[in-house]
């Protein structure tokens, strides 16, 4: 019996990895060859892999360039967990990746490393930090009232929408918030992880999605899939404005902007309402040790921390900029800075 047990594992893990191996395969990601040691690869998760992003994560890879005199190539995926295995692998030797998905390819292997993350609007890592969102259409908000504020009650038996279960905003910072809220009550008090992944009648949620995207689940939402939908402010920056409440603040309304891209194209004028924020660390930029040398890590740490970059427009957008971007000056004291391991503890924190 246990010969047999032990067998299906090795087989479930064979089909684990295969599938992970063949997925990076099929977007062009090297996987256990020779690679050219003249070039570097960077693996982009699907959020910062849109259409409209292509200058800025051109101007990214110019900058490496610059930095190590090696060519770049950019790598798109459409799912999270594949830009995780490219990076842990080594298949990709660098990537902007949130910071659930960095501690989770860390986790594969401590040749994962991160190199710097954009500062919060003080110039410092005291306020550097995005937003997760829990969000429901206009004209849906007046159920999830409660005195001047929101409460989370109604949420069960709702239809809702999670980015990816490797997204730190999309997925582990809401759930997290949403079994601290619940368990608290004797009917939740057993409530874990695993029981917000899947809808049914007799599950916590009617219906799960998850978008692939945070631009994926601001859509599920929109157009009427989910009830509810997880996804953080940046990552849809460039594709609505603040129509009318405060900006990260619970009752914000956000309108989807004329002309915006795919896949909000068809979506003008549709208007959400945030009735949660939570505050998540900034993602970081991350190195294979492996395939990066000590020596490139250093030269390209230094240079995108140069003040060359903190004023480079193709990097951090200009604050009335219209253009579609990863960065934005909003007090002008915006750049990168220097961060290790130890700074991401609190997120590995989430899954204990």
């Amino acid at each position: 019996m246990k010969r047999s047990i032990s067998l299906l594992l090795m087989l479930i893990l064979a089909v684990t990895v295969a599938g992970c191996s063949s997925g990076a395969a099929s977007l062009g990601l090297n996987v256990g060859g020779s690679k050219d040691k003249n070039t570097l690869t960077i693996v982009w998760y699907p959020n910062e892999s849109a259409a409209d992003l292509k200058d800025a994560r051109d101007e990214v890879g110019k900058i490496v360039e610059q930095a190590t005199g090696k060519k770049v190539e950019h790598k798109m995926t459409t799912d999270y967990n594949i830009a995780i295995e490219a990076i842990a692998s080594g298949s990709a030797d660098l990537a902007y990746m949130g910071p659930q998905g960095y501690v989770e390819a860390r986790n594969k292997t401590e040749d994962v490393k991160p190199l710097f993350t954009n500062s919060g609007e003080s110039g410092t890592l005291d306020d550097a930090v995005y937003y997760s969102w829990l969000n429901v259409r206009k004209g849906d908000e007046g159920e999830f009232k409660s005195g001047d504020g929101f409460t989370l009650d109604p949420l069960p038996g709702k239809k809702f929408s999670f980015v990816s279960n490797s997204s730190t905003s999309g997925f582990k910072v809401p759930s997290a918030g949403i079994i601290s809220y619940f368990g608290k009550m004797d009917k939740y008090k057993d409530l874990k992880e695993d029981d917000l992944m899947q809808g049914g009648k007799d599950k916590f949620f009617s219906d799960v999605l998850f978008g692939g995207s945070h631009q994926g689940s601001a859509v599920n939402l929109l157009t009427g899939k989910a009830d509810v939908a997880a996804f953080c402010d940046t990552c849809v920056s460039n594709y609505v404005e603040l129509a009318d409440g405060t900006a990260n603040k619970p009752g914000a309304v956000y309108k989807v902007k004329d002309g915006a891209s795919e896949p909000f194209n068809t979506l003008s004028g549709k208007e959400f309402v945030v009735i949660s924020v939570t505050p998540v660390l900034n993602s970081p930029f991350v190195a294979n040790t492996k395939t990066v040398s000590e020596d490139e890590q250093k030269k390209i740490t230094e240079a995108f921390t140069s003040d060359d970059v903190t004023h480079n427009p193709k990097i951090f957008l200009p604050k009335d900029s219209k253009d579609s971007g990863l960065f934005k000056q909003k007090s002008g004291n915006e750049r990168f800075l220097p961060v290790d391991d130890a700074w991401f503890e609190p997120i590995r924190e989430l899954s204990k």
